[in-house]
């Protein structure tokens, strides 16, 4: 993660830990600064004591009684000298810690599923991507799956000295306490995840420790993924569009996911385009991913629908050789994709719509479409050039990066929590 990151960083923490009461102890507040400390840290790499002092504006003596805890934890790590650019001796260089705490994300998709393990620096140290179709089996098989393959991403993990405390998993469709409302592409209603998870990983690492399990909705997090590790410079409020089978977005505004009143904002891709288009698995008609999905895109195309992403890659094959029925099915799903996002711009005037999953390396043939429906909708003003407002979304983030970076989140906001899992790979 960069140095910019600081203030969104307290997305994930905020999520899960209530305010704090209106007296803090001194137990409290020294937890409290150990999480500026390590955030200071963290966020600029490498820092000096003096450095990390004047950031955080504790006292030189208090910080580095609060760095000794932390070097003691297993959280920071000191080599070398360097000048801390203050009067006075030069200082020793503080790090994150390259072993020991980190976090492991696991993505389950309609085609597959992509497991990361971040270290304490949220580097991506371990990436076990397999291709399954989900569709047509059963949640807790599909579960089971997950769980075989994050035990193995675990054991890398270990191989490497990293200890995951936790678990995420990021999943398509609405997500709220621990089960899966609703995934229509998975054919999931009312499909309980994070328990069934945790006992199948449990399952296959006897003796281990079990892992905390907590869920997430996948387009939420490549959203925080593209926020904290993508490309977007000083950009703090910008609009997520993940396309996959299914069509996931996510609103950060000001640095901060906009989650709504019941954890569900951001599905975009029920959103309907056309009042008489085709039936989707939602109930509704007419909705976005009807038009721009995965399966939407390459039947449109004259390719397989089932193909996943060997399809996505010849279609965009055929885009480049300047195929009329390549073309001609980009055209339209860059219609339905500036029809759908016009509105969300006109709500909430982001700085940037990004285009992350299947969308990235078709944007060269989606963004035209789609920065003329946005010209033509949004209010005028609103949205200048498409070029200057519309992105691609970085390689390096992802839901599963995203997923795995959240629970390094929580380490940060409270790395006394975390402390007495230290021993323990």
């Amino acid at each position: 993660m960069n140095g910019n990151q600081s203030g969104s960083a307290r997305t994930g923490a905020a999520r899960r830990q209530a305010p704090l009461g209106p007296k803090a102890d001194r137990e409290t507040v020294r937890r409290h600064n150990l999480s500026l400390v390590l955030r200071a840290v963290h966020d600029q790499v490498e820092a000096t004591r003096a450095g990390v002092a004047a950031r955080v504006g504790l006292t030189r003596a208090a910080v580095s009684s609060l760095v000794e805890q932390l070097l003691e934890s297993g959280f920071l790590s000191e080599s070398g000298k360097t000048f801390s650019g203050q009067a006075g001796r030069p200082g020793t260089v503080l790090k994150i810690a390259r072993t020991g705490v980190a976090g492991i994300g696991v993505e389950i998709n309609v085609d597959y599923v992509s497991v990361c393990v971040v270290d304490l620096a949220g580097t991506d140290r371990v990436r076990l991507v397999e291709h399954l179709d989900n569709r047509n089996a059963a949640p807790a098989e599909v579960l089971g799956r997950a769980a075989r393959i994050a035990a193995r991403a675990l054991g890398s993990a270990t191989e490497q000295e990293l200890r995951p405390v936790g678990a995420e998993l990021a999943l398509p469709g609405l997500i709220s306490g621990g089960s899966v409302l609703q995934a229509p592409n998975l054919g999931w209603t009312a499909v309980p995840a994070e328990a069934p998870f945790a006992k199948a990983l449990a399952a296959l690492r006897p003796g281990a420790p079990a892992l905390p399990v907590r869920s997430e909705n996948e387009a939420n997090l490549a959203a925080l993924a593209e926020l904290w590790f993508g490309d977007l410079g000083d950009i703090r409020s910008f609009l997520y569009l993940t396309g996959e089978i299914g069509v996931g977005g996510a609103l950060v505004l000001g640095g901060e996911l906009l989650r709504g009143a019941n954890g569900f904002a951001g599905e975009i891709g029920h959103v309907s385009v056309s009042d008489d288009g085709p039936r989707c698995r939602c109930g509704s008609r007419g909705c976005l991913e009807q038009y721009a999905g995965q399966s939407a895109l390459l039947r449109a195309a004259g390719l397989d629908e089932h193909a996943g992403a060997s399809g996505v890659a010849e279609l965009e094959r055929r885009a480049r050789a300047d195929d009329p029925a390549a073309l001609a099915a980009l055209a339209g799903a860059g219609r339905a994709l500036g029809r759908a996002l016009s509105g969300a711009v006109n709500l909430f005037d982001p700085d940037a719509v990004v285009l992350g999953g299947i969308y990235r390396p078709l944007l060269p043939w989606l963004a035209p479409p789609v920065g003329a429906e946005l010209e033509t909708r949004v209010v005028s003003g609103l949205w200048p050039a498409a070029g200057t407002r519309l992105r691609a979304s970085s390689a390096a983030a992802d839901a599963a990066r995203g997923a795995a970076a959240l629970v390094v989140q929580d380490v940060l906001a409270d790395p006394v929590a975390y402390a007495t899992s230290r021993a323990t790979p």
